[in-house]
């Protein structure tokens, strides 16, 4: 492993030190950071983090090293990864590669020895930012580079992670089809459908859905992605005819692009949510759930849409975690309902969506 000096520069000018692993190139992206103590690699290719710098605040990570089974997507999705202590030497049965090799393998740069406590003091107080990672700790050149890039916004990241072509997920025993929207699919969302009987049909964010058979499915799933909901409302044609024809569930991005399709609006949250137990209330049962969440902007409650109702709150800020059409079988959730690892508690939303079709049919 290379004991290089590297530099964690922000758009504020602040600097952090530390010692590079992984990859040796520079990156740019937005630093945000995640609470959870293990997951480090589904953290990793979780496409939700496209475009950005992770910080895990958990001090060790990489001590049962890389499972090659347990990636979310074909390879790791953050610009960089920044950690307080790098294990050297993990040990788990199932260990296929270090952290450091994985990194390297997917060309990622990483920085250890960084004070991430201090860095993620500084998120939560003035909220993310774009920033390098650097060999350079020259703060003016920095900037410089920063500036010229622009801001996280003006990325349409889920173009980057979105299948290009329909891709088809079978098994033996079928009882329902479900046309899945990807704008950042992760694995286990798949998984989840396919034990439970479900065939999936993945189709990129961008295709024209007004061309969409429906009478092909069961039902619709809209996944979780990266970036901004407002980047992509020019670009999606025929959503709103395809979900409001066949029961829907969306998840996280795909909760956000609902509540923009019926007249909501979303707002950027000041450092966001992304951890895994996140509390979320179900308003009707009263239940509180922990949950696995990754997501930088949130729908606003104000002037909300008379056509949709909220369903669940996340307690720590009040944030709107869950919606349902008041006339149609629509459905959706602000978390990682196939968070893994992470609670499995949230899973029922499936089962809730698979009762909708159900219901739907008879």
């Amino acid at each position: 492993m290379t004991n290089n000096e590297k530099y964690i520069i922000l758009s504020d000018g602040t600097i952090y030190d530390g010692i590079g692993f992984g990859s040796d190139q520079e990156v740019l992206g937005e630093i945000v950071f995640n609470t959870s103590m293990t997951g480090y690699q589904e953290m990793l290719t979780d496409p939700s983090y496209r475009g950005q710098i992770l910080v895990s605040t958990y001090p060790m990570i990489g001590n049962y090293g890389i499972d090659n089974n347990f990636s979310e997507s074909k390879r790791i999705q953050v610009k960089s990864y920044v950690l307080r202590d790098l294990c050297d030497y993990p040990f788990h049965f199932s260990n296929d590669k270090d952290l450091n090799k994985f990194l390297t393998e997917n060309e990622i740069p990483g920085i250890h020895s960084v004070d991430t406590r201090s860095l993620t003091r500084k998120i939560r107080k003035f909220g993310s930012k774009m920033a390098i990672v650097t060999s350079n700790p020259d703060i003016n050149t920095a900037l410089d580079k920063i500036n010229n890039f622009g801001s996280y916004e003006d990325n349409n990241y889920v173009d980057q992670v979105s299948v290009k072509s329909i891709e088809s997920y079978e098994v033996k025993q079928s009882h329902l089809k479900i046309a899945l929207i990807d704008f950042g699919v992760k694995k286990n969302i798949i998984r989840i459908l396919n034990s439970r009987g479900c065939d999936v049909q993945v189709y990129p964010w961008n295709f024209d859905f007004n061309n969409l058979d429906l009478n092909k499915f069961d039902g619709i799933v809209m996944s979780p992605g990266p970036g901004d909901p407002k980047t992509l409302l020019n670009d999606i044609k025929g959503i709103k005819k395809s979900i409001e024809n066949i029961p829907t569930l969306g998840i996280c991005l795909g909760h956000q692009i609902i509540a923009h399709i019926y007249g909501g609006e979303t707002f950027k949250l000041l450092f966001g949510h992304r951890g895994g137990n996140q509390p979320v209330k179900e308003i009707n049962s009263g239940r509180v759930y922990p949950t696995s969440q990754n997501h930088g902007y949130a729908v606003s409650d104000k002037n909300f849409p008379s056509d949709l109702e909220i369903t669940h709150i996340n307690i720590n800020d009040n944030t709107v975690s869950g919606l349902k059409h008041r006339k149609r079988p629509i459905i959706s959730i602000q978390y990682h309902s196939e968070a893994c690892p992470g609670p499995v508690d949230s899973e029922y939303i499936f089962d809730n969506f698979i009762e909708l079709i159900k219901g739907k049919n008879e």
